[in-house]
């Protein structure tokens, strides 16, 4: 079992902020953007998932509505890097034909302009940490945006463990070659489906999980170096998987809130924090979702995160509800 770090109470020991409201709400999303003192700037990308054809726990575009209108924002994705069936799977999200009818069924172009950023074509940007991976290969789309708000559905995650801010920046902004990049933690830089899945490629769980770091860094350096980048994650409809999975395993956590932070590893850090303060009763068991974290080592990308300068684990955990 995960080791509970304590919440920093403290500011003379905390490295970051993380604010939290305990209402999940379009409102609550609006006030907590807000709380960031951070405004979006220029041409604004909301990176999110838009969830896999038959997969219920999505962040829905009703709730993210507000937010995405109040920065007139983009609804930015990349296509997967996985088939779970045929190529004509109305399910699946390899494709960009089969994505943009995910996407229209899950009614986001309803409200707001949505991108598939690797529609097109991949560029690469630079990576600091090239202990695995030289480069991130990114959607090209990524150059037409300044601001990114990186709006993560926290939950579990079959490979990673669990999936956040880490996971939305790094896996969520590559393109297909970039996913299977990081996934083989350098060894496969054009997506191969024959050879991706086996222990070849994907036998250094560390290794990944260090890779989606590394990733991580490069997109936030990327929005850093133009106008800037925030980090907000709903936890609500916690599987312990992805919504990257067609069929999840049944939600056995109580919605909990929206969590925000300039800081993606304090962020990450606060939501496994209180996964594991979660107190085991008959409608809230987090006991699945914290093995399943445990058995991929996914705090290690936080870990791994923090030694390479992406953030502190520390931080002070402030509500803005009254």
């Amino acid at each position: 079992m995960i080791a509970a770090l304590m919440l920093v109470a403290s500011a003379a020991f905390a490295q970051s902020t993380v604010y939290l409201t305990r209402e999940i709400s379009p409102a609550a999303l609006v006030k907590i953007y807000k709380a960031l003192g951070v405004p979006a700037k220029g041409r604004v990308a909301v990176k999110m998932s838009t969830g896999e054809g038959s997969n219920p726990n999505f962040l829905k575009p009703e709730l993210v509505k507000d937010l995405v209108l109040e920065v007139d924002g983009t609804i930015v994705e990349c296509n997967t890097a996985y088939g779970n069936g045929p190529a004509d799977k109305k399910d699946e999200r390899n494709t960009s034909e089969n994505h943009w009818k995910v996407i229209e069924r899950h009614g986001f172009t309803k409200y707001f302009p949505v991108d598939i950023m690797d529609e097109y074509g991949e560029i690469r940007i630079p990576v600091k940490d090239q202990a695995h991976i030289k480069y991130d290969i990114v959607g090209a789309h990524m150059a037409n945006y300044d601001f990114m708000i990186a709006l993560n559905h926290f939950k579990g995650h079959p490979m990673g463990g669990y999936g956040g801010a880490l996971k939305n920046l790094s896996i969520g902004c590559a393109s297909q070659n970039g996913k299977a990049y990081i996934h083989s933690a350098g060894k496969m830089e054009k997506l191969d489906m024959g050879k991706l899945w086996t222990p070849e490629y994907i036998g250094n769980q560390d290794g990944f999980l260090e890779s989606m770091a590394a990733a991580a860094q490069a997109v936030v350096n990327y929005f850093k170096k133009q106008e800037g980048i925030i980090y907000i994650s709903v936890m609500n409809n916690m599987s312990i998987d992805c919504d990257c999975v067609d069929h999840p395993a049944p939600v056995k956590l109580e919605d909990y809130g929206i969590l925000a932070s300039t800081d993606p590893v304090a962020l990450d850090q606060a939501c496994i924090d209180i996964i594991n303060q979660q107190k085991v009763t008959a409608k809230n068991d987090p006991t699945d979702l914290l093995n399943r974290i445990d058995k991929q080592h996914g705090i290690h990308t936080i870990e791994h995160a923090a030694a390479i300068g992406l953030g502190s684990r520390k931080y002070t955990l402030v509500s803005i509800d009254k």
